[in-house]
């Protein structure tokens, strides 16, 4: 990724793009298996807090023609998502008790 692959006022959660601003939410959750319960609370933290900054600034834009940064930050939110079940809820990167059991999505939202 280059310097600025995400908007300006972001710049501080730049370092999570190469990992975590995957384009599928299987890459996503793939990321979040690889990953330990610190690294993922770390990651959430730091979007969390500017969470609300980011919709905002998202919102504001045409999402059926987002910049190549915006598309970038939307997907580190996705991974928030993502990885806010296992820091609220599970508070480890699997899901409990769930043994080789996985699922998959056919359609990922349109970007």
């Amino acid at each position: 990724m280059s310097a600025t692959s995400l908007p300006a006022d972001f710049a501080d959660l730049e370092r999570f793009v190469d990992e975590w601003a995957k384009p599928t939410r299987v890459e996503r959750y793939a990321v979040r298996l690889a990953k330990t319960f610190p690294e993922l609370e770390e990651f959430y933290d730091a979007v969390a807090a500017r969470a609300d900054q980011a919709i905002a600034y998202l919102n504001s834009l045409e999402f059926n023609n987002l910049p190549d940064d915006a598309t970038r930050l939307l997907r580190l939110l996705y991974s928030f998502i993502l990885v806010s079940y296992a820091v609220n809820i599970f508070q480890q990167p699997r899901i409990p008790d769930s043994g080789s059991a996985f699922f998959d999505t056919a359609y990922e939202p349109a970007l």
